[in-house]
Formats: C-alpha cells, sequence, structure tokens
C-alpha cells in the first residue's frame, strides 16, 4: 500500500495504541495532568489542529479505506454507541461506550444517550476513585512502583543512546525536563506526551473528560454513583505489559511530534460516527507489515480491555439488577466477540443497540 498520507508510519501506529491506552484507563489523564503541572510543561493553546487519516486514506487510497470498513463491518457490535440491556424481572437499563477527553465535540450526549441518562436512578463508571483527587493520590502512592522505578533504574539506563538523545530532546522541546521523568516508567511518561496540547490545556483548565462529567452531573442531581474497578487494578494492567514494549511506544511516540493532533482528530471522529469496531482494522491497515506490532498490540489489548471486560460485566451484575442504570465506559469496551456486548448477552441479557 502506497505511503499516501505522512501520518501513515511506525510512529503512528504505536501512538494510536497509547491514546486507546488513555481510552482504557480514564484516571491516566487527571494523573498525567498533575505531572505536567509539577514540571512546568507548556500547554498554551487550547486549540486543536489536527486532521481527519481516515479522510485523507479515503482520498489517497479508497481501496485501502475500503478495507477499513469491510474488516470494521465484520467485527461483532461494531456500530453503536447506547446499547439497551433488558433481563427478566429487571427494569431495562443502558451501556454507553464514552471517549475519555474533554472535546466539547464528545461531551455533548447523543439525545438518544442524554435521554437514558436523565432517566437513569444509577449511573456507573469504571472507577469513581478519581472524583476526589486525594483519595486517588493515596491510592498511587500505596504501590508507587507501578509507576516509578524505586530501585536503581532510570530511563536513561534502559534506552540505546540514540533513543536517549531521541527522548530528551523531545521532552526539553515539550517543556518537560528530562531529569524530572528519569525515574518515571516508560508507560506513564508515553500516556504523557501522546495527549494534544489543547487536551492538555483544556484538563489544566478545569474541564472534565466525559465519564468525570457524566459522574458529577448524576451526583448534582441525586442520582447513585458506582465504580467498576479501582485505579490499582488498572494500574496493574499497564504495568504488567513488557518494558520493551512501553520503550518502543514512548521513542516512537516522541517521533510522531506534532502528528498525535491527527491521531486524536481521527479517532474523535470515530467515536462521533459509532464506529468503534474501525479502530482495530485502521491500526492493521497503516503499519500492516509490523508483525512484532500485531503480537504487541494482541497482549495490549488482552490485558487492557478483554481481561478486564470479563471483570466488569461480572461486577456490573449486581448494579444491573436492581434496574434502571447507565453504565458508561470507554467505548473500546463494547465491539468484538469479547466485548462488553456480547459479555452482557452472555450474561442473560438481551442487548440491542439505541440509533
Amino acid at each position: 500500500m502506497k505511503r499516501l498520507i505522512a501520518i501513515a508510519d511506525r510512529a503512528t501506529h504505536v501512538s494510536l495504541k497509547l491514546l486507546v491506552a488513555l481510552n482504557a484507563l480514564f484516571f491516566l489523564s487527571f494523573l498525567i495532568i498533575a505531572l505536567l503541572a509539577a514540571g512546568k510543561a507548556r500547554a498554551e493553546t487550547s486549540a486543536c489542529a489536527g486532521n481527519d487519516m481516515l479522510s485523507a486514506l479515503q482520498k489517497d487510497d479508497p481501496a485501502a479505506y475500503r478495507k477499513i470498513e469491510a474488516d470494521a463491518a465484520a467485527t461483532p457490535n461494531g456500530k453503536g454507541l447506547l446499547w439497551k440491556l433488558e433481563k427478566s424481572g429487571e427494569k431495562p437499563s443502558f451501556l454507553f461506550g464514552t471517549m475519555h477527553v474533554t472535546d466539547p465535540r464528545v461531551t455533548t450526549l447523543p439525545p438518544a444517550a442524554q435521554k437514558a441518562f436523565d432517566a437513569a436512578g444509577t449511573v456507573v463508571i469504571e472507577t469513581t476513585e478519581v472524583l476526589d483527587k486525594q483519595k486517588m493520590m493515596a491510592a498511587l502512592l500505596k504501590e508507587p512502583d507501578l509507576m516509578m522505578f524505586t530501585d536503581e533504574t532510570t530511563l536513561s539506563s534502559l534506552l540505546s543512546p540514540e533513543d536517549a538523545a531521541v527522548v530528551n530532546k523531545a521532552l526539553d522541546a515539550r517543556g518537560i525536563p528530562p531529569a524530572t521523568v528519569a525515574k518515571m516508567k516508560p508507560w506513564l511518561l508515553s500516556a504523557m506526551v501522546a495527549l494534544p496540547a489543547c487536551e492538555v490545556a483544556r484538563q489544566a483548565g478545569g474541564a472534565p473528560v466525559l465519564d468525570v462529567k457524566l459522574a458529577k452531573d448524576a451526583e448534582a442531581s441525586g442520582k447513585s454513583v458506582e465504580g467498576l474497578e479501582t485505579i490499582a487494578d488498572q494500574l496493574r494492567a499497564m504495568a504488567s505489559l513488557p518494558i520493551a514494549f512501553h520503550l518502543k511506544g514512548l521513542v516512537d511516540t516522541l517521533k510522531l511530534g506534532d502528528k498525535v493532533n491527527d491521531v486524536n482528530e481521527t479517532m474523535i471522529v470515530l467515536y462521533r460516527r459509532g464506529d468503534t469496531g474501525m479502530y482495530v482494522p485502521l491500526f492493521r491497515t497503516v503499519i500492516p507489515e509490523q508483525v512484532d506490532d500485531q503480537s504487541g498490540y494482541a497482549e495490549f489489548e488482552q490485558t487492557m480491555i478483554t481481561s478486564r471486560n470479563k471483570v466488569m460485566v461480572d461486577r456490573a451484575a449486581p448494579i444491573l439488577a436492581h434496574g434502571n442504570v447507565f453504565m458508561a465506559v470507554g467505548a473500546m469496551h463494547l465491539p468484538g466477540a469479547q466485548g462488553l456486548v456480547e459479555g452482557f448477552r452472555k450474561a442473560g441479557y438481551t442487548v440491542t443497540v439505541v440509533n
């Protein structure tokens, strides 16, 4: 396949996965904002200037675009953000896919989702610990080795001299002194630099990501708010992936530079269309020859998505039994044979998409 768009390179593939990671672990954005503030990183602009990768691909390589569409169409439950959950003896509930960003195009619910949210008695998000910053930080401090090297290891000691130079130069350009993050685990630093400056600026200014907005709106209207995971659960999952995977992601994402805005814009476009089944086919089409990377993504998907889906279904069951629930989790958890939609069907629910 011809490389007809500049962002279709190795770094794009890895950075897409890192943005998926942010959407798999929405508490990360809060931690990252705190770290960026501490490091005096620059986030002067709130304007995003990204381009939609898929629009460019559709124009420049229609065959590749059609292949992505066909693969997405073959993904079970790959179209739709709002799903109705019904089971005999229970009041109906709803499952809604979120994107963990502050972009107004995302935080404004579609009419059907807003109606379901307004009528719900209970709202469920991935973890409620992010609603209390002190509680969140206390939870993180209990297991510092998940985020930081607690021995003599440093980030530079794990990188080749060439990669260390790339990392240090890119961090300096972002206003992040390399010495301030020398002990930080690479997965956390990767997630930090994968955030577009516009997203950093909005969050630093107090704008909530969609999940938190929903939880706070629910509390304000007297609804019950429940969580499915702890921050420690999410941290352990991310930290369990091989260090080589995280190091590669860090270096390649820093090489990507401002093109991360294009990645972010593409994900928002797909999200607003409800094309949750298109993410993975896009990754595979962008860099089809990266066999090792495909293996890395498979491990990432198993750890960060599939395994957590099973936990979410189990922990949601007693909450859903009361009925009238609005469950909001990252949209990447919805599609696929191992996704939440299929998971709830296996648990005895009739699950139908709401257009």
